[in-house]
């Protein structure tokens, strides 16, 4: 009988992935460094790791393609630390495909839960994958033509997408695509189709009067909920200082010898576990406490410009709005049924119901709460 020998230095690295520990040399955006317990450890690189962070940020928004932000990486000066070479197409394939971003990794064939920080939380690594996903399912054959509004909506009568043709060598028309059979839905000019989405881009212009009572609003909001997550990050910190409590006494126990080193090994290493979630949690509750004000002001501001944005674009241009704003609209009988993005689609509400209370009303007589969504509100034609 043959013994399968496994040499040292692989079983050494195959216990600290064990430990959540990643054993090898550091992926870009991170650095390899000497643990405060000795041990070699990852951390993030502070050279990369803000370059890194924003690629997923980058390509999760669905805008740029691989090649976009791999160019915009390289402009940015994402680059290997060593050799100083920067990345390539498939190098950042592989950043925007490595779980380790988010506090996970693979070793020999398994998947860890890494005790070292995260740069990312799993709902944009996820986002990522969704995005990727998406545009290889879009990757059929090369296309001659790049249409302004292709995949931006499908038929309200078979389900199918829309494509586009040329008509007498210069009038672009879109139409079903009736893989499903013949459809009755017409053909329809380029320029109608941007006719309507420019009107559904109205629905989110906010009246000034709603503007200001929305802005007020999230200013009001932020209070409570910055106390909500600071008290949510002194719970965690809590919770982790109990843990390391733990652990340390733990350890004073294993050199005593009134524990063995086995059992040792298994306790510090789902506590470490439950360390590196924490953390995790606590990343999330400080970010969302420092952008959730910026972010709900900076897209206000985009309701606000949208509109402006569109008319002056041209049409290959308006599509890069009209992505961020819509997501799988229909049309049905020469009519746009708009689908908007979240938060859009309660700008749009919201904008809806005020003026419709204004009008019942005859004058507006002050502040009031209107964010109240109907079941279907978020659809409805606009031809």
């Amino acid at each position: 009988m043959l013994l399968k020998l496994v040499k040292p230095e692989k079983k050494g690295m195959l216990e600290k992935a064990e430990q959540g520990i990643y054993p090898t040399v550091a992926p870009l955006g991170y650095r390899n460094i000497v643990g405060k317990d000795g041990k070699k450890t990852i951390e993030p690189d502070p050279a990369t790791a803000p370059l890194v962070i924003r690629l997923f940020e980058w390509y999760a928004s669905g805008n740029h393609s691989l090649k976009d932000v791999t160019k915009m990486a390289r402009d940015a000066g994402l680059a290997f630390r060593k050799s100083g070479t920067k990345v390539t197409k498939s190098t950042v394939h592989k950043i925007l495909t490595n779980p380790i971003y988010y506090g996970d990794f693979d070793w020999l064939g398994k998947r860890y839960q890494g005790v070292h920080e995260p740069l990312i939380s799993q709902e944009l690594f996820n986002r990522v994958h969704e995005v990727l996903t998406d545009k290889g399912n879009r990757r059929t054959h090369q296309q001659k033509h790049h249409w302004a509004f292709q995949g931006l909506v499908s038929c309200g009568h078979c389900g199918c997408a829309f494509t586009a043709e040329v008509k007498k060598g210069r009038y672009v028309y879109y139409h079903c695509t009736g893989y499903k059979g013949k459809c009755p839905e017409k053909y329809v000019r380029e320029e109608e189709m941007a006719a309507q989405f420019g009107v559904a881009l109205q629905a989110i212009h906010l009246d000034g009067e709603v503007l200001e009572w929305m802005v007020t609003a999230l200013k009001a909001s932020h209070s409570d909920t910055k106390r909500y997550h600071d008290e949510m990050t002194v719970t965690l910190q809590k919770q982790y200082q109990k843990l390391q409590s733990r652990l340390d006494a733990m350890y004073v126990d294993k050199l005593d010898g009134t524990i063995s080193q086995q059992f040792f090994d298994q306790k510090r290493s789902e506590w470490r576990s439950e360390q590196a979630d924490i953390l995790r949690k606590m990343e999330q509750h400080q970010h969302a406490n420092q952008t959730y004000v910026d972010e709900g002001v900076r897209l206000l501001e985009l309701a606000q410009r949208a509109t402006n944005l569109y008319e002056r674009q041209e049409m290959r241009e308006k599509r890069r709005l009209l992505d961020f704003v819509f997501s799988n609209s229909t049309w049905k009988d020469g009519c746009l049924i708009p689908t908007y993005r979240k938060p859009f689609d309660m700008l749009a509400i919201t904008n809806d119901a005020y003026h419709k209370e204004k009008a019942a009303r005859g004058a507006s007589d002050g502040l009031f709460t209107i964010w109240l969504p109907g079941p279907d509100s978020n659809q409805r034609p606009i031809g």
